[in-house]
Formats: C-alpha cells, structure tokens, sequence
C-alpha cells in the first residue's frame, strides 16, 4: 500500500514539475519577463520559441543553421571552377591589366574591399558600397538596385563599366585566347580551347557560388549547443526577433527577405543622391529603395550600407532606433513632388535603450564564423 501511494506521489510530482517547467520558460504566461526568463525561452527547439514580431502581410522564414559544405574543396578541384577562380583573381581582363574582380572582392576583406565606395579604373570611385560575395549563389536578385537576374549577369556588369574593369567586352575572348594558359584551362572545362565571352562570365559565376559562409556559434546555438551564445547575445537575438523589428527583413536561413527597402538614406535632391531601385523600374514607389543584404559573415563586410556609411554597428543600430521617417515629406510637398520618398512603413521608432542596444549589437557579432582565406592562384601569364 505504501509503495502505491509513494509512486503516486512521486507521479503527481513530476507532472507539476514538467507543467512549471513549461511555464516558466513560456514568455506568454509571463507577465514582465526577466532577461533570465528570455533567455530560457531560446534554449529548446526552436519550433517552441516565442513568436518574432512581424507585420501583417510580411512574408517571413525562420532561422535556420548553416551547414558545413563538406564538398567545397572537391568543388574547387572541378575543370569550370578552377578556370572561373584564375578569371576571377587575373587583372588581364580588364583594359589596363591592373584590376581583377578580386580587386573589389578580395577574399582576406570579406569577398569585399572595406571601402566605402569602390574604387576601380583610373582610380575612379563607384557611387555605392561593394556587396560581399558569401552565398551569392543563394541571391534571387544581384547589386543594391537588384538590375542583374542571375549570377553570369553579375559577373558581367563590372567587366564593361568604365569606372570598374572597363574592359572592351567584344574583345575580351581574343584576349584570352592568344594566352596558351588559357586555352588549355577552357578545353578542360568546355572540351574545346575556343574562348568565348559567355564561357568566360559562366566560369566566374560558377566560382563564386562556391563561395560560401562557414557555421557560426548563431549556428552552433541554433542547432541545440546553447553555451556557443552568452546570454546577452541571446538576449540580443529576442530583441532581434520581438522590440527591434528586425526579422520583418532579416529573416530565413541568410537573414534577408531578398526585397528592396527604402531606409531613409536616399538625399533625395542632395549631394549623393541616390533612387536606388528606381534607376531600373522606373516605379515612383521604388524610390530610393535598396536590396536587403544577407547578415552572415556581418563582421567580416563593413562598412555597412549601400553607400558604405557605417563601419560600427551601433550607428546601424542607432538609424533604426530613430525610425528613419524624419524626411517623410508632407502629403502637400509627396502631390507636388510624387517623386519625393518616404521611408519605408516597416520602419519606426524602436525606443530601445542602451542595454537592448548593446545586446543587439552582441548578438549580431555572433553570426561571424568564415576563417578561411583562399590564396590567390597562380593564372596564366601567356
């Protein structure tokens, strides 16, 4: 009879100790929430995690780690990539044989340059921020007004543009097949040594898709290892998630919603006036809106921005806190100019304060996790 009752005791015990564990990390059934309590709520699956803030109609993904890529370097020992990397890294295809595409995407900087804007031939300087390439192969849309549609496009526009390689792009291929090098690498991609311009901007695109983030602690967290983030930068994350509105941009697996967004930064009528999206569709409501970049590898691509303005998170962290809506023109000023922009609805005053901020700022420090540098290769040189 004794033993009975002590195993129903013992039952009824960890049933309530079950149901008060739940609770206790179920931040709806709290009514103010201590850090300690957020941060338990993040440390379980993250299908039982509290619900990020998103605006009706945003169309959002969950996070969701990166793996390693356990075929990157058989990928590079492929016939079309080894030929894709010697193009991409060889100064030869541009007009003054000084400028390669590693020039603005070089891999010790981030697959970028750490410029604010970037600088290419004849020293002149581009108007916009070089994107990184980690994951472009993940892209929907390329470049800040999003003009390119796939990846050879990419890889195209920088060849011809007077202010980056400015190369004479019809006689680039005879360029490259009066080099015996070369010819050898095309016939062991293409089976053939004939050199032709689509060939050459297949090859490149084809190595940057190789070019892939490697798994941060915001993985290794994501995939149950809970100690790889301190409990700030998990605090940081549920301010990410819920106060900053962040995710209703950043969101999925690459932390970008692959769209255009106009935050404020358009000096419309100004000095570095720049309409973004607008330049190519033509839509009064694009704009001044710019494509939303992937966050991986965050740390290693500032300055940040489509002109490069920030190279400290807390200023990116700050506009955002503000609301960026103090130029939102007036409905008289929006009829007589129908051009003049306002920024975008998703943006408002986010009233963090310090600590949230600094939180933030942690947590997205944590999405960093690329080490390896790729060497430059030895290209042909005749």
């Amino acid at each position: 009879m004794k033993k009975g009752i002590y195993w129903g005791s013992g039952l009824i015990i960890i049933f309530l100790w079950s149901f008060t564990s739940k609770v206790s990390t179920d931040l709806s059934n709290i009514q103010d929430p201590s850090i300690e309590d957020i941060v338990k709520s993040y440390k379980k699956a993250i299908a039982e995690w509290p619900e990020p803030n998103i605006d009706k109609g945003v169309k959002w993904k969950e996070f969701a780690p990166l793996k390693s890529d356990s075929a990157y370097f058989a990928e590079q020992e492929k016939p079309n990539i080894i030929l894709g990397k010697m193009l991409f890294f060889d100064p030869k295809l541009s007009q003054s044989n000084q400028i390669s595409c590693s020039t603005c995407h070089d891999p010790e900087m981030g697959w970028s340059d750490r410029r604010h804007v970037a600088l290419g031939n004849d020293h002149l300087l581009g108007s916009r921020n070089t994107m990184s390439l980690y994951n472009i192969a993940e892209r929907t849309s390329f470049f800040w007004d999003g003009r390119a549609k796939s990846l050879e496009e990419q890889a195209s526009g920088p060849l011809g543009a007077h202010h980056e390689m400015a190369m004479d792009v019809k006689t680039l291929p005879a360029k490259i097949q009066g080099i015996a090098g070369y010819r050898q690498l095309f016939k062991s991609a293409y089976g053939t040594e004939k050199v032709t311009y689509d060939k050459i901007v297949k090859s490149i695109a084809d190595f940057q898709k190789t070019i892939k983030s490697q798994p941060s602690r915001f993985d290794r967290f994501l995939e149950g290892k809970y100690s790889s983030l301190s409990d700030e930068e998990i605090y940081g994350m549920h301010i990410f998630r819920t106060k900053a509105r962040c995710m209703n941009c950043h969101n999925g697996q690459y932390l970008t919603d692959e769209s255009f967004h106009n935050i404020g930064l358009t000096y419309y009528k100004r000095k570095y006036e720049d309409l973004g999206l607008y330049n190519i569709t033509r839509k009064p409501e694009d704009v001044g809106k710019f494509k939303t970049p992937q966050l991986r590898d965050l740390m290693l691509t500032q300055p940040w921005m489509h002109n490069g303005l920030f190279d400290k998170l807390e200023g990116v962290v700050n506009i955002y806190n503000s609301g960026m809506h103090q130029l939102d023109p007036s409905a008289e000023k929006k009829l007589s100019d129908p051009l003049h922009p306002s920024a975008d609805s998703l943006l408002k005053p986010l009233h963090l304060n310090k600590d949230e901020v600094k939180a933030l700022v942690s947590f997205l420090t944590s999405m960093s996790g690329t080490k390896y540098k790729m060497r430059r290769p030895e290209f042909p040189v005749q």
